[in-house]
């Protein structure tokens, strides 16, 4: 089955989702021919563009260069990519397919690496006990006719689409925006496989997606390519999914993520947890397929286009903090889930992602105090961030040195237009140059001051440092020789803290290895709900004097929403986790530490309006 035309549900039960701009970009090439599937980030073209000629090179294929500028570049350079993509991971799985059955080769390793349990597993075990002869060889060959690849998916985060301008600065149409022009590259690929939208709705964005008749079905009711969205909770998949419904669009899978214990941004419910969100979205599965079936069938019908002859499946699939077998089950088991997406940990495993290797080195000697939450995102979206990076380091010089922001020669980030005309980036040399200035000539109050000019200098450019490890993994020299690494995991890889290989960290997350074997971490609902308790402190700390009555409500629903979920966990605890178990004791204890906290939380009152 090949990886562009074929759509065979991966036999795993986990995912690897996008991080950054380059620790997945090439992700399917060391994977997917495993059965695995990851995620592909495609917003950053000139990325995508270098990691093009890169592949291309090292497998001696033609390489013809998509300058920019050049008519529609953006989308041209992701087909390309996408399509070299898929070129590679059919040829990698047809080797699978082909190296004999023996002990160490790749077909081996194929099966060994499945769920233990599973059917194609057990099948595989039970051809490994046969004699050699005939009905060996033939089953064999059945086998190896079930050897499908891992879905090559790639994500877009919707916030990202500022417009773009020609060589004379004019505006250009609405399709040459970033966001735009990436998904049309994927529109035009050869994949069949699905991307993620993230970061809410685009609503220019979602209007565009049915001119595409990949994203519609085809006579016999089939996806050629299909939609996923990751959403932090029940309303918004009900929300955002009839949104596009009502397009004839369907989703195909609602990528449920932890609002804080997760990496990179971090888009915090108000205080709604991870284990009630689940549990609602469970219970309204039903309801909510059926409801988007029939409206996706009636816009569909207006449209003249074919329709779903019988229901079309709708996953839904979880992600977040996960680090242990025991959670990876219960998630699966408890809720439904479909599938679990695991990042953060993969960071530590070299054949799956790309870490450069001093960031690398920084990972597994990290403590949790070094990883945090942040402002450094131009999008004035909390960004979760990492102390010892080379980016961290080099933001806190340039302070130092006087000369605070970046240099902004990509500008996927610019939409400020405080002082000037065309939007420019808040990372930027250039807007904080103008910005602190202003703040300096206008706060006299010295605390004051340096609290606001600490958020402004807190924003760091995450174009340039996100992709930059890949490149410098791969032998390549970062365009302007900006090699500072932005690297942003979740709270989660605090407790991972060695280099792995990707049979460890499979194996661990099936339960067949315990990598944190003998370390102290806290359960993936009470390290998010850590995490969120914090969060209303923070929120609590910066509530102003003149809070008006909306803002009180919101930190009331908060509180209250904490509080709720605290007690769905103790009433999973007593229905669920039965027996004394040292971790259920240590789960339930830290409940009742969160619930004193949470109740001694004082809300400042609402001021009158006038």
């Amino acid at each position: 089955m090949s990886a562009a035309t074929g759509s065979k549900p991966s036999p795993h039960t986990f995912h690897i989702p996008v991080m950054g701009l380059g620790y997945t970009i090439d992700t399917p090439l060391k994977v997917a021919h495993l059965g695995i599937s990851s995620v592909v980030s495609i917003i950053e073209d000139e990325l995508v563009e270098r990691m093009r000629e890169h592949h291309a090179v090292q497998n001696q294929l033609p390489y013809e260069a998509i300058p920019k500028p050049s008519h529609d570049h953006r989308a041209r350079r992701v087909t390309a990519y996408l399509d070299l993509l898929a070129q590679l991971v059919d040829r990698n799985t047809q080797r699978v397919r082909s190296a004999p059955f023996r002990s160490g080769s790749e077909s081996s390793l194929y099966f060994e690496l499945l769920p233990t349990g599973s059917p194609l597993q057990e099948f595989y075990q039970q051809v490994q006990a046969m004699p050699p002869g005939v009905a060996r060889d033939m089953a064999e060959d059945q086998l190896r006719g079930l050897i499908v690849p891992g879905a090559i998916d790639v994500n877009i985060m919707a916030k990202i689409d500022p417009v773009n301008y020609d060589k004379e600065g004019r505006a250009l149409p609405d399709e040459f925006c970033d966001a735009m022009a990436a998904f049309r590259g994927f529109a035009n690929s050869k994949l069949h496989s699905s991307i993620v939208l993230s970061a809410g709705y685009n609503p220019r964005l979602y209007a565009y997606i049915p001119r595409f008749p990949d994203f519609l079905p085809d006579a016999e009711g089939v996806l050629r390519k299909r939609i996923i969205l990751k959403v932090s909770d029940l309303r918004s998949a009900q929300v955002q999914g009839r949104l596009l419904a009502k397009k004839g669009v369907w989703v195909s899978e609602f990528r449920i993520e932890s609002g804080l214990n997760c990496g990179g941004h971090a888009f915090a419910t108000d205080g709604l947890l991870m284990g009630p969100i689940l549990k609602e979205i469970a219970d309204h599965r039903a309801a909510l397929v059926e409801e988007l079936y029939a409206t996706c069938n009636q816009a569909l019908e207006a449209m003249a286009r074919p329709t779903f002859p019988t229901r079309p499946s709708q996953r839904i699939t979880a992600q977040g903090g996960i680090g242990t077998a025991a959670e990876d089950r219960f998630l699966l088991q408890h809720y439904g889930m479909d599938s679990t997406g695991w990042g953060s940990p993969f960071l530590l495993v070299p054949e799956a992602t790309n870490v450069d290797d001093s960031t690398l080195e920084q990972l597994t000697r990290a403590r949790p105090e070094d990883f945090f939450l942040s402002g450094a995102s131009p999008l004035g979206v909390p960004f979760h961030n990492f102390r010892r990076s080379s980016s961290e380091q080099q933001r806190r010089s340039r302070i130092a040195k006087g000369r605070p922001g970046s240099p902004c020669y990509k500008e996927f980030l610019s939409s400020n237009t405080e002082f000037t005309e065309r939007p420019i980036c808040t990372a930027s040399r250039q807007y904080q140059h103008l910005k602190l200035a202003q703040l300096r000539a206008t706060i006299q109050d010295p605390v004051v001051l340096a609290r606001e000019e600490k958020v402004v200098t807190d924003k760091d450019c995450l174009c340039e440092g996100l992709g930059a490890g890949v490149l410098l993994k791969g032998g390549m020299t970062p365009a302007h020789k900006l090699t500072a690494v932005t690297i942003c995991p979740g709270p989660n890889t605090a407790y991972f803290n060695q280099v792995v290989s990707l049979r460890s960290m499979v194996d661990h997350i099936y339960g067949r290895k315990d990598l944190l074997n003998g370390v102290v971490r806290p359960h993936m609902f009470i390290k998010e709900l850590g995490l969120y308790v914090q969060h209303l402190k923070q929120e609590l700390e910066r509530a102003s004097s003149d809070l008006s009555v909306k803002q009180q409500r919101r930190l009331n629903t908060f509180k209250h929403n904490l509080l709720d979920g605290i007690q769905y966990y103790a009433a999973l605890l007593q229905n669920v986790y039965t027996e004394a178990t040292q971790d259920a004791d240590r789960f339930r204890r830290s409940l009742e530490e969160h619930a004193r906290e949470v109740q001694a939380l004082l809300l400042p009152e609402a001021q009158p309006t006038s």
